[in-house]
């Protein structure tokens, strides 16, 4: 009889501490732009509604590591990054609509399409990982390279999936952002530029670690693989993009600190009056 022992990253003490403090200020982060955007009223648009369906899904997407049940893993392990992927792709579409089109905006992202959008990324996301919990489990890379038969096929289900999950919506996301360059350098107004560039910068700066990292691991030929570099890249995409997401998005928008400055204060207060 023929097993697959998953060993477990190094153990030392150093690791699991900082593996720790990520997970935890990745939860506390995201859970409060989820709970500012919710609670602040002025922050009930599309863009706003997109950033806290990604910290949702990023949330669940850290989450996930956690079961050792490895078929349970992978389907949402791959069904939420592929989700993740789809969203960032929707979120350079409601910016492309806002700065290109601006007087259209409000008939063109309104709030039934935003659900749909959210929905349709979540759906697709799992039917794509879905369509590979038959072949392997847990994080697709390593256990391909450790299956002993003929692999071809289950590598071109890997291919196609992640081309679709990660090098379209890419692409989509590029053509997107050549497309708002050219309309930001139409603008008279050199502030008007600085601010549009501005909106932009944050999510761009997430799509170019999320992709760069998906892409190294899920597009790379069989011959580049690595298993501590791998190893690596892989905790950057688990941890570190979830980790950095609330920090890039709000150190860079005063709305989002203002928000979540009235929940810390808000809570603070009732605690004081409490006690």
């Amino acid at each position: 009889m023929m097993e697959f022992v998953f060993l477990a990253y190094p153990n030392s003490p150093e690791l699991c501490m900082l593996f720790s403090l990520a997970y935890a200020l990745i939860i506390s982060g995201n859970i409060l732009i989820v709970v500012s955007i919710q609670k602040e009223a002025h922050l009930h648009t599309p863009m706003y509604y997109f950033l806290g369906s990604l910290s949702g899904i990023e949330l669940c997407y850290t989450a996930v590591v956690v079961p050792h049940i490895c078929a349970t893993q992978m389907v949402f392990l791959i069904g939420l990054g592929s989700a993740d992927c789809f969203l960032l792709a929707i979120m350079a579409y409601d910016r492309y609509v806002a700065i290109c089109h601006p007087l259209q905006f409000p008939l063109i992202m309104t709030v039934t399409i935003c659900v749909r959008l959210v929905v349709a990324s979540v759906v697709i996301g799992l039917f794509l990982s879905l369509q590979l919990v038959n072949n392997f489990f847990c994080d697709a890379p390593p256990v391909m390279r450790l299956v002993c038969a003929t692999s071809h096929i289950h590598e071109l289900s890997v291919l196609v999936a992640a081309t679709l999950a990660i090098a379209v919506p890419f692409f989509f996301i590029a053509t997107t952002y050549a497309l708002i360059v050219a309309a930001v350098f139409k603008l008279h107004s050199v502030a008007g530029r600085h601010r549009a560039f501005n909106t932009c910068s944050s999510h761009l700066t997430v799509v170019l670690l999320q992709y760069g990292c998906c892409a190294f691991m899920y597009l790379c030929p069989n011959s580049n693989y690595h298993p501590k570099q791998d190893q690596f890249i892989s905790m950057v995409y688990i941890l570190g993009t979830p980790f950095l997401n609330p920090l890039i998005y709000t150190l860079r928008n005063s709305e989002m600190k203002g928000a979540i400055g009235k929940i810390l204060t808000r809570n603070y207060l009732s605690e004081k009056l409490i006690a």
